[in-house]
């Protein structure tokens, strides 16, 4: 799909039912087609090899960085895990300037291999001068659910203070439309490679208000919750890296959301 609908959920469609070569070759074309302008980071190492393509909008010192990854798990459609969030990001280009505040810019990072431990976002953050960035938002699941959670919060910070104030001012109340959550076990993300490197970053992901219980539960005890009770995985999760994450489960209205979000998490950046 190289022309027409940019919705979120048509432009996942870029990506979805491809294996990880496929989705960034897919990507590799896509940007130039649209007449984007954008940067190419490829690397090799013993464990991995990709390319990750950055995106800048904006011209001022900070700098807020959006991830979504382009890869996906063997055997799995990749939907919602990451097709949904690159969709995303890919809706937003040319919809985010205009809501830049002045002194910002916003980096749109497509990493490569985030299935292998955060590879590509891993060797970016390495290589690549990280100077100004004063906030990460790694997407995760964004094709499911009608509330936001930021997760991997483990302290506040003002970029935290900054992202919730803006929920809030979009009517995304919180522990309604959008949720705060500490460290997850056994799940992660692009995020974390930044978070390492001393930078406030958190996961973004949607998840439905009417699961609330059964998703912290599971996200609490993974392991427990899924193998030793035989609980069903709880959306996003009962697609998370199965063959069942195919794009008939995505949700127009969850991934229209998550733009809101996002489109006023960018207007509502300090002055």
């Amino acid at each position: 799909m190289l022309a027409g609908d940019d919705t979120p959920l048509a432009l996942a469609r870029l990506l979805a039912n491809r294996d990880s070569a496929a989705r960034e070759a897919a990507l590799a074309r896509y940007l130039p087609h649209r007449g984007i302008a954008f940067s190419r980071h490829r690397f090799a190492r013993p464990d991995g090899a990709g390319e990750t393509f950055a995106v800048e909008l904006g011209a001022g010192p900070r700098l807020l960085v959006l991830c979504a990854h382009h890869d996906a798990i063997a055997g799995s459609p990749g939907a919602n895990d990451n097709a949904a969030a690159v969709g995303l990001l890919l809706h937003l280009i040319p919809r985010l300037p205009a809501r830049i505040p002045s002194g910002w810019r916003v980096r749109l990072l497509f990493t490569a291999a985030e299935e292998i431990d955060y590879l590509g976002a891993r060797v970016y953050v390495a290589e690549q001068p990280l100077d100004g960035v004063a906030g990460v938002l790694s997407l995760e699941l964004c094709g499911i659910g009608d509330a936001v959670a930021l997760w991997d919060v483990d302290a506040r910070t003002p970029f935290l203070d900054a992202v919730t104030a803006a929920l809030e001012g979009a009517g995304l109340r919180a522990d309604a439309g959008h949720h705060v959550v500490g460290r997850i076990p056994m799940f992660g993300s692009d995020h974390r490679a930044f978070a390492a490197a001393g930078i406030p970053a958190y996961g973004f992901t949607m998840v439905p208000v009417a699961h609330a219980e059964s998703l912290r539960r599971f996200v609490l005890s993974p392991v427990r919750s899924t193998f030793r009770s035989l609980v069903r995985r709880p959306p996003p999760f009962h697609t998370y890296h199965t063959s069942g994450d195919t794009l008939d489960t995505l949700e127009a209205t969850a991934l229209e959301r998550a733009a809101r979000a996002l489109s006023a998490i960018v207007a509502g950046l300090p002055a």
